[in-house]
């Protein structure tokens, strides 16, 4: 995984837990549902660099 990659989901998945935490202290939870799904979706994007890269070697 190319070190932009690894950075831009890094910080896809910091602004789904802010997002998450501001929905879960203001008490809206479609804000919070979408960090959480930013998040998962950060990993899934993660994960898939990880296999193309371990195809690589």
């Amino acid at each position: 995984m190319g070190t932009e990659d690894k950075l831009r989901n890094m910080a896809e998945k910091a602004g789904g837990k802010a997002k998450e935490a501001a929905g879960k202290a203001t008490g809206d939870r479609s804000t919070e549902l979408k960090g959480k799904a930013e998040q998962a979706k950060s990993d899934l994007k993660q994960a898939v660099e990880k296999v193309k890269d371990a195809g690589k070697h």
